[in-house]
């Protein structure tokens, strides 16, 4: 809307049609906080609230909007992912999570991206499409990760409308005194399945887990595709990756002809009872090397359950980069660089992206911010600003505070007890002083350090600093703390 979109600071909704009535069919957050809900009637949305600006709702344009947000979300988190309207994704992330350091991990990247989009979002992970969409929609958190096996426990106390029933199927359910789940689950079924239809206990066998609910998940035109289709189920190990590997050679020459190498490849496996088994494997640079790409999928096969049999397999290329050969030259005085990177992808599949990295320096005379992890095949070198200064090889990840018997202003402990062990202070040098740096944080302007390093009569070397200039009582606690130990 450009410069015509109203203020952020006045509440805002959509409107749009159920049959014959006007509803609110969307709200931002100001709206919400004032009371006003999604399938409340517009006219008393007008009546109660006299500051909401109401705009005509688009169907169309948000359903296209959540298509491409569910595209956007296969590149970044899982090959398995589908729209589920009206404003939700869902997504498979079995195999995925390890990526990003645990399941807590991807949620809270996925919520970190979306708001750098101003799209604010509520999380739900659990065993069934059907709980995490009860729980997204009518949980109390924000983010809330349900134990495996601990399903059940979740649902019971939340309303029937978060089972996806038809609107026309609740006020019926209401008058029968049927308020949540938990009450529902426990009726007899043949007299309300008489009553309601199939569909009724369906939804509530889905949540829980009793019955399979096949995720269909979107597919981007742009990206390169391959299917094959059996005409009899395979299922045997062997089988499927002879496929596996029929399957990347023909990728890798449609990769040849765009000019395109693989940074991810998924791979569907469509079982004969509906249900999607996918595997999937990231590089770190564009690949389209045909037995490497096969090497690192056949790797992940042993994870596939083909259940009944495997009908269909498709094979996608979700993330693609522009790949142009480059000859490698070589000499007997420079000896080529070791190709590592083949080790890098089976390493970072196998055990998570995190499990690699370089670690480079950074220029900044706080000793914790002094080194930062990069990717392996990043060309960061880092700054050489620290390299002249002392540093202790072991670097605790929080210092440590210490009891120390010290004179003021400037000299180093004489004694100190650490992790309920006393040390003697055989020799010391110091203070280095560190100040804060009060343009990264406001909480560190004027605030320093007095860094020792501290022999005892062991011979231990520790390296422990001392808040404060032992002069002015703004510059620091005055308290002592552990940071490092030499080796």
């Amino acid at each position: 809307m450009g410069s015509s979109a109203p203020s952020r600071e006045v509440p805002l909704v959509l409107k749009g049609s159920d049959g014959r009535r006007r509803v609110v069919s969307g709200a931002d957050d100001l709206a919400r906080q004032m009371g006003v809900y999604i399938g409340m009637p517009v006219a008393k949305a007008e009546a109660l609230f006299t500051d909401l600006v109401i705009l005509d709702g688009d169907r169309t344009a948000d359903a296209d909007a959540l298509e491409k947000l569910a595209v956007w979300g296969l590149r970044h988190y899982s090959p398995l992912v589908a729209a589920d309207p009206p404003d939700g994704l869902v997504l498979d992330i079995q195999g995925a999570a390890h990526l990003f350091g645990g399941e807590a991990g991807l949620i809270e990247d996925a919520r970190r991206r979306l708001a750098d989009f101003n799209i604010s979002c509520v999380a739900a992970l659990a065993d069934t499409w059907g709980a995490a969409h009860a729980l997204a929609r009518f949980g109390r958190q924000p983010m809330q990760i349900v134990e495996r096996d601990k399903t059940g426990d979740a649902l019971r106390r939340l309303p029937v409308e978060a089972l996806r029933l038809p609107p026309d199927m609740l006020p019926d359910l209401r008058l029968l005194g049927l308020d949540t789940i938990g009450e529902l689950a426990g009726k007899p079924r043949p007299l309300l399945t008489k009553t309601f239809g199939p569909k009724l206990f369906r939804r509530i066998d889905q949540a829980f887990g009793r019955l399979n609910e096949p995720i269909e998940p979107v597919e981007a035109p742009e990206l390169i595709r391959i299917e094959r289709i059996f005409a009899e189920p395979i299922g045997a190990p062997e089988t499927i990756e002879k496929y596996t590997r029929r399957l990347t050679d023909r990728m890798c020459l449609r990769l040849e002809e765009a000019g395109l190498g693989s940074r991810r490849l998924d791979l569907h496996f469509t079982r004969t009872d509906n249900r999607i088994e996918t595997i999937f494997v990231s590089t770190a640079k564009p690949v389209r090397d045909a037995r490497r790409l096969a090497k690192l999928l056949v790797d992940k096969i042993e994870t596939v359950d083909p259940g009944w049999g495997v009908e269909k397999m498709v094979m996608t290329a979700a993330f693609t980069e522009p790949l142009v050969m480059k000859q490698t030259l070589a000499s007997f005085e420079t000896p080529a660089r070791p190709d590592v990177e083949d080790l890098w992808d089976v390493l970072a599949n196998r055990h998570g992206s995190d499990c690699l990295y370089r670690a480079i320096s950074v220029a900044t005379d706080i000793p914790e911010r002094a080194v930062r992890r990069v990717s392996p095949t990043s060309e960061e070198v880092g700054s050489e600003r620290n390299a002249i200064y002392r540093r202790p090889q072991r670097l605790y990840r929080k210092p440590e505070e210490i009891m120390a018997l010290a004179v003021m202003p400037d000299h180093p402990p004489k004694a100190f007890t650490w992790r309920g062990q006393r040390y003697a202070v055989a020799c010391a040098d110091g203070p280095e002083r560190v100040h804060g740096e009060w343009w990264i944080a406001d909480r560190e302007k004027g605030k320093v350090r007095d860094y020792f390093i501290l022999e005892v009569d062991g011979g231990e070397r520790f390296w422990a600093f001392r808040t404060g200039d032992g002069q002015h009582a703004d510059t620091g606690g005055l308290k002592w703390y552990l940071h490092g130990k030499f080796e």
